[in-house]
């Protein structure tokens, strides 16, 4: 049985002071990671600086983003960045990456914001170059994206975990195959502006799940999700986000007295293997550091 692990989203802090005791915070109470939302518009902290920071202020805690948005970074310089985080945390980092969603960043930037199935396949070739570059000896990539000649990067990494997010069956496929871990939420509108609230309830994140186990054909992948609410209210009462009565019943919505959520953790973990929760709003932490209490080990 696969043992539950426990991370939270910090986005930003005061002072260098403030973002260190955060990380150490979470790593007191029983956490196993710390991640970073990966955003141009707002006030959010830039991923790679935070999370070096944070392995600095930490022992055991790892580091990561969730999820880092392709289309900002070219693979070649952040396979460099990533391998060199990952050493200076003595193997702690996991790196998630997406495709990019936000329509806002991209006009932020003046970048294009593409469609879907194009974004899938620059992360598709990422990955590859990212695992490429990891590995051993010199590496040639030519792609429809990227292209590579002959490039033996330095330093090697100790090991990342490889974290895939997503809500589409096409990077869901790709994240069964090609991941470590693999984050399953809600699928975002074509145009960037939010979740499609046409991709909600049980039978969809049950779908999800079929189509990651299909694609990892028996290859050891851990699930995890985000939990966006956490209390004892009901979904459309609750402070921690706008409205997710729609996802009331999936394990993003953790709602009940504290023998009532960690129940639901279980049934989630035993029935259908999803072990990793990542707590979305940092004002949650109170709530859900009790769940961690009691499920951190189990």
């Amino acid at each position: 049985m696969t043992t539950f692990r426990f991370a939270a989203v910090i986005r930003s802090a005061g002072s260098a002071r403030e973002w260190a005791d955060k990380a150490r915070r979470l790593e007191d109470a029983g956490y196993d990671a710390v991640y970073i939302s990966d955003h141009i518009v707002g006030p959010r902290f830039a991923p790679i600086a935070a999370m070096t920071a944070a392995a600095c202020a930490t022992t055991r805690l790892r580091v990561g983003a969730l999820v880092l948005a392709n289309d900002f970074r070219h693979p070649v310089m952040l396979a460099k960045e990533a391998a060199t985080l990952d050493v200076l945390s003595e193997g702690r980092l996991d790196l998630g990456l997406g495709t990019g969603w936000m329509a806002a960043d991209y006009q932020a930037a003046g970048l294009p914001l593409e469609r879907p199935g194009l974004r899938v396949d620059r992360l598709a070739e990422s990955v590859a170059v990212l695992k490429g570059l990891w590995a051993d000896g010199p590496f040639t990539f030519a792609g429809k994206h990227y292209q590579i000649t002959e490039l033996d990067l330095q330093p090697k990494p100790i090991g990342p975990r490889l974290l895939l997010g997503g809500g589409g069956a096409r990077v869901l496929t790709l994240a069964g195959r090609e991941a470590d871990v693999v984050h399953i939420v809600q699928r975002v509108r074509a145009d960037g502006a939010g979740p499609d609230q046409t991709d909600t309830g049980v039978a969809a994140f049950l779908a999800k799940i079929d189509i990651v186990r299909r694609a990892a054909e028996g290859r050891a992948v851990e699930l995890g999700t985000s939990v966006l609410q956490i209390g004892e209210h009901k979904a459309e009462e609750s402070w921690s986000a706008a409205d997710s009565s729609l996802v009331a019943d999936t394990p993003q919505v953790l709602l009940g007295s504290l023998d009532e959520i960690v129940e639901k953790m279980r049934r989630w973990r035993d029935d259908h293997g999803l072990s990793f929760y990542v707590l979305h709003n940092e004002r949650d932490l109170d709530p859900f550091n009790r769940v961690v209490e009691a499920l951190s080990g189990t």
